[in-house]
């Protein structure tokens, strides 16, 4: 199981699952990130924090733990 987390910056992905429940699961869903989309991740901050992806045209700064939750292929 790969997550957004652990995707290095360039690649190119597609979202599989979204894990989490209730409001944060919703929250990442609103900015974009559902199932089948693709994300390619821009930049990854030195230690870890945020993780910065383009999704649907638009740039998007995800703190890691919400990242986690995001399972990709």
């Amino acid at each position: 199981m790969q997550t957004l987390r652990t995707t290095k910056p360039g690649d190119t992905v597609r979202v599989t699952k979204i894990g989490g429940s209730g409001p944060l699961k919703r929250r990442i869903m609103e900015m974009g990130i559902t199932g089948g989309v693709e994300v390619l991740v821009r930049k990854v901050a030195p230690l870890g924090d945020p993780v910065e992806v383009m999704v649907r045209g638009y740039e998007l700064s995800l703190r890691k733990a919400d990242a986690e939750l995001i399972e990709v292929e």
